[in-house]
């Protein structure tokens, strides 16, 4: 099977994988941290502990239990807060009130991050609560019913589908906010290497011989995945990770390949092709939508390779990284960094291109809904040079039909790459998580996360 395919049965087969049968998110209950009383981060990373701890001791038989934390659990409401203040004020900015609030969630968790906006909304900004719809999409059975459980009764605005995101099929015609909070790390990626004198790209297969043992093959790339985003990544003049001065002369190539021991592929790359299955949905199914997503941008200790993932597990009580990818399905955590510059020009050029495989007219679904912000006047794109004859390079083309709260068809901002401390800086109460010597583990824990809005 292709890479992506044992990763994603890795972490996600119904039956052994690693998030519906090992994996436990940490959760501080109905308690949240009083940060006004520590001393320091040091104590405050003391009380995280005695949580953990609170969890039982592992097992001295087997993989240990599968524990790990979110900035929206561990932040709790406050980090939530931060993420409802940034949706709410662009919605109020271009929306309100001719538009309902809609918000897609994927990757919910424990549906903490749901119901730290919802309850943001709900005692601050009633108007907007009253229009608000959120919407989350859960692959795992069993957070599909914790979500359920903990959100529908408090907001009855929820609802819960258990569906993954990659089988979704309806379109959302009405502007929209999808946000994807510490997810994306865990989307499959695929491998591949290059042949070092022709450059032609091959993907990795996993095998699996009479012994049980994996083994990694290459073959040329035929996947049509691997093959788009392949080919976008050749179209936004993103190089392949081989030397430049390799990749200009055949000449060279051949005296590199004539040196002992010199391999006739390069190094393994992971490519993101899951996420880049996600940017598609996006274009083709929430036409309108708003990006709000974050995730890790570095990380240590990961395998060897370009964009390696890191693969880990815990055993007696401590966390095990591993060194290659081939491990027993469902006892490992596998997860990747991403490159959020690379993620922000393909995503802005997958929204740019035409919606592709739809089972409706997109063009239909859009002019069948009449609002203050439509018209039934000529298309916009036989004028929407008028006011202007240059189109601003932080802007994407406007909608055809689809105009901006100023009545002029002006395209949506294109998103903006942020670390964790500057959306923080903007968004977040940053006096509720302050200790009392002035530090904000808010701030300062997860440097290696950034955000795309």
């Amino acid at each position: 099977m292709l890479v992506r395919d044992f990763i994603e049965d890795s972490l996600y087969n119904p039956n052994y994988g690693y998030f519906p049968k090992q994996a436990t998110i940490f959760d501080a209950k109905d308690t949240t941290f009083d940060y006004s009383t520590f001393r320091d981060s040091a104590e405050f990373q003391e009380d995280v502990a005695r949580k953990y701890a609170a969890y039982g001791k592992d097992k001295h038989d087997g993989p240990g239990r599968q524990l790990w934390h979110t900035p929206t659990e561990l932040f709790k409401p406050w980090y939530g807060r931060a993420i409802g203040r940034c949706l709410v004020s662009e919605y109020l900015l271009k929306y309100f009130p001719y538009e309902d609030f809609i918000i897609y969630e994927i990757g919910a968790g424990n549906g903490t991050l749901a119901l730290d906006i919802l309850n943001l909304l709900q005692e601050e900004y009633p108007d907007v609560y009253e229009r608000t719809r959120y919407n989350i999409i859960e692959i795992s059975d069993s957070l599909v019913k914790v979500q359920k459980k903990r959100l529908q009764k408090a907001h009855p605005c929820v609802k819960v589908e258990h569906k993954s995101i990659f089988h979704w099929t309806t379109t959302e015609p009405a502007p929209c906010f999808f946000v994807a909070m510490e997810v994306i790390d865990n989307f499959a990626h695929d491998v591949v290497r290059y042949d070092m004198r022709t450059l032609r790209p091959y993907q990795g297969i996993v095998t699996i011989n009479e012994d049980g043992d994996f083994d990694t093959v290459y073959t040329p790339v035929t996947d049509p995945l691997m093959t788009s985003f392949l080919n976008t990544r050749r179209a936004l003049n993103h190089s392949p990770p081989i030397n430049k001065l390799l990749q200009a002369s055949e000449t060279l190539r051949n005296i590199y390949l004539s040196l002992p021991f010199a391999p006739n592929l390069s190094p393994a790359e992971y490519i993101p092709t899951r996420l880049f299955d996600l940017l598609r949905t996006l274009r083709n199914h929430f036409p309108r939508h708003r990006l709000l997503l974050s995730d890790f941008s570095s990380l240590p200790d990961t395998i060897p390779g370009v964009n390696a993932p890191v693969v880990q597990t815990r055993f007696r009580n401590i966390t095990v990284p591993c060194t290659t990818l081939l491990v027993k399905q469902g006892y490992f955590d596998i997860f990747f960094p991403t490159d959020f510059d690379r993620l922000r020009d393909m995503y802005e050029y997958a929204l740019s291109q035409p919606p592709s495989n739809l089972n409706s007219s997109l063009d239909e679904l859009l002019s069948s809904r009449i609002t203050p912000l439509t018209s039934t006047a000529t298309s916009f794109s036989i004028g929407s040079g008028f006011f202007s004859s240059h189109q601003p390079s932080n802007r994407r083309n406007p909608l055809d039909g689809v105009t901006s709260a100023s009545g002029l068809p002006v395209g949506e901002r294109k998103s903006s790459v942020f670390s964790h401390s500057q959306f923080l800086e903007t968004y977040g109460e940053l006096e509720k998580t302050r200790l009392l010597n002035g530090e904000n583990p808010m701030l300062d824990f997860y440097k290696n996360v950034k955000f795309l809005f």
